[in-house]
This record gives structure tokens, C-alpha cells and sequence, in this order.
């Protein structure tokens, strides 16, 4: 059984980091896309940024445009593991943060392009 679990959601003052991290069991991910998503209270699941590997075999990040200056993911395919640093939290960033993997194609920033999908952990940014 495939399972993504979440972990590192709270509650954070604004200015404030977070660190998620997700681990994956019953199968690997290794050269799939991991990433994550968030839905904020009343509104649709967007797509957060995901890590795809490169032709040399390097995993490249893709993040929303408005997220790429504060927010940076990473991955450990030995210990099959995608993590999110969160920094300047804002209160807009309050939302449930979900783990996903896709092992076929479609776009990355799309959530139903991903199989697979954690829990997700809930991160409120108060002001």
C-alpha cells in the first residue's frame, strides 16, 4: 500500500519559517515528480512547487511564481522523502499543504496530474 505522509504543519506568526517534510512508503519515487499543493480555507488546491528530474540525472524545481522567492523544496530519494522550507510566512499562506507524486505525465502544476496524494498537514500563519 502506497502511503505519502505529511508532518511539520503549525501554527507560525507572520515572518515566521516552517520546514514540511513527506515521507513515501510502499514504493519509490526515485525520477518521479514529488511535490506539493495547498488549499487555503474556501478555495480550489494550488499547486505549491515539485521537483522533476533533468536529462543529467538532477531534479529540477518548479515553483508558483509568487512562492519562488520564500519557499524552497527539496528531496532524498534514498530515504524517499520531498521537504518544503517555508520562510516569511505570510497570513495568506494559511492553508492544508499536501504531498503529492505523479508517476505518468501531464502538467506539473495541475493536481490531477499527481497519483498520489498525502493526508496533508494544516499551516496557519497568524498576523
Amino acid at each position: 500500500q502506497v502511503q505519502l505522509v505529511e508532518s511539520g504543519g503549525g501554527l507560525v506568526q507572520a515572518g515566521g519559517s516552517l520546514k514540511l517534510s513527506c515521507a513515501a512508503s510502499g514504493r519509490t519515487f526515485s525520477g518521479y515528480a514529488m511535490g506539493w499543493f495547498r488549499q487555503p480555507p474556501g478555495k480550489e488546491r494550488e499547486f505549491v512547487a515539485s521537483t522533476l528530474r533533468s536529462g543529467d540525472n538532477s531534479y529540477y524545481a518548479y515553483y508558483a511564481d509568487s512562492l519562488r522567492d520564500r519557499f524552497t523544496i527539496s528531496r532524498d530519494d534514498a530515504k524517499n522523502t520531498v521537504s518544503l522550507r517555508m520562510n516569511s510566512l505570510k497570513p495568506e499562506d494559511t492553508a492544508v499543504y499536501y504531498c503529492a507524486a505523479r508517476t505518468g505525465g501531464g502538467a506539473l502544476r495541475r493536481p490531477d496530474s499527481y497519483d498520489y496524494w498525502g493526508q496533508g498537514t494544516q499551516v496557519t500563519v497568524s498576523s
